[in-house]
């Protein structure tokens, strides 16, 4: 099951309290003050982990606490420092408040990693009190209480290529062509439920990664249909493979075409910018073929690099990977864009 949303309760630990103590010494009677520091909370840390690929361990567990720190004692013993929670969340998970929608952190490389609650500072004991004037007070600290919050996981799949288009344009089909995934192909609508990925390898030895997303229909940017639940993870592809079903005569190949390509740009403006190459799938139908040469000519005059293909018998989809392959290294040397603004990527220390 893919699980790409989540949202958690974090608690950091609390500090422990100072301790309010004077030395009871054989032959000392008015000993000096002795109170220990109470120990700091422990943190709690989300680390990205390349071996996780959903957020479904957090539908079964939606709460997280750190270790709280431990009370000073006499003697000057200072607390123990609460230990640290580490959560580990799939590579590509944002980070939100879950209260106010802010973008706290961007996960996007595995060991990265964020303190999402900061353990409350442990108490001064007695024994830090002391001074010339004051040699016995009887003043300590609370530990103070770790950060609690609401967070929002929501998980964009990190993948080079994005193939979209209207429901049943042939997506999985051309994914389980081009590579070894195996997402469910039938011959209606919304088959696809979920987003699946599959590596791409090309005999001159390149290789790419490629997410087949759930088709696209009008109104998809403010809630219709299913797709709209997976928009979020084609920001993050550097190139678009936009799949327009040629075979369909009930539909019209152009209306579906600048269709999905709204619903893309409304929902994000950025992705008007990512390179999109088009492919006129299903030739191997007589009908879609006769459509090619007009449908073709009218969008490379707007632009586009257009294949004719067909992903049930493999017709043009090596030209097509190779021309999606060179797009993503001319992609490539440019900064990767992040389209939410605010996104921030945390390095490995902080």
């Amino acid at each position: 099951m893919f699980i790409d949303r989540a949202i958690i309760n974090v608690k950091a630990g609390d500090g422990g309290n100072g301790s309010l103590s004077f030395r009871r010494e054989k032959f000392v009677p008015k000993g000096g003050p002795d109170g220990g520091d109470g120990g700091h909370g422990g943190d709690v840390v989300l680390v990205a982990d390349a071996s996780l690929s959903t957020l479904l361990d957090f539908q079964h567990r939606q709460h997280f606490r750190a270790q709280s720190g431990s009370h000073g004692e006499g003697s000057k013993r200072h607390g123990k420092r609460g230990g640290t929670l580490i959560v580990p969340v799939p590579v590509g998970t944002v980070v939100k408040d879950a209260n106010t929608g802010e973008v706290i952190a961007d996960l996007a490389q595995h060991g990265q990693k964020i303190v999402i609650g900061r353990g409350g500072r442990g108490g001064r004991g007695n024994a830090r009190f002391a001074t010339s004037t004051r040699r016995a007070p009887r003043i300590v600290e609370p530990g103070g209480s770790g950060h609690e919050r609401r967070v929002e996981l929501e998980l964009r799949l990190i993948a080079d290529v994005g193939l979209v288009g209207f429901p049943n344009a042939g997506k999985s089909t051309l994914l389980s062509r081009v590579s070894a995934a195996r997402p469910k192909v039938a011959d209606y609508p919304f088959t696809t439920t979920e987003p699946s990925l599959g590596v791409v390898a090309l005999s001159d030895g390149r290789s790419f990664v490629v997410a087949d997303i759930p088709g696209l229909i009008e109104g998809a940017h403010r809630g219709a249909g299913l797709g709209h639940a997976f928009l979020r993870h084609i920001s993050r592809t550097r190139v678009l493979i936009h799949l327009i079903d040629l075979s369909s005569q009930d539909r019209d190949p152009r209306t579906d075409f600048e269709t999905v390509n709204r619903e893309l740009w409304q929902y994000d403006p950025v992705l008007k910018e990512r390179p999109m190459l088009v492919a006129l799938n299903k030739i191997d139908v007589p009908e879609a073929r006769a459509r090619v040469q007009d449908l073709s000519a009218a969008l490379t005059a707007q632009g586009y690099r257009v294949f004719a293909i067909s992903g049930a018998t493999g017709e043009g989809v090596d030209m097509l990977m190779q021309a999606a392959a060179q797009t993503l290294d001319e992609a490539r040397t440019r900064e990767p864009v992040l389209s939410d603004p605010g996104l921030r990527t945390p390095g490995a220390g902080s």
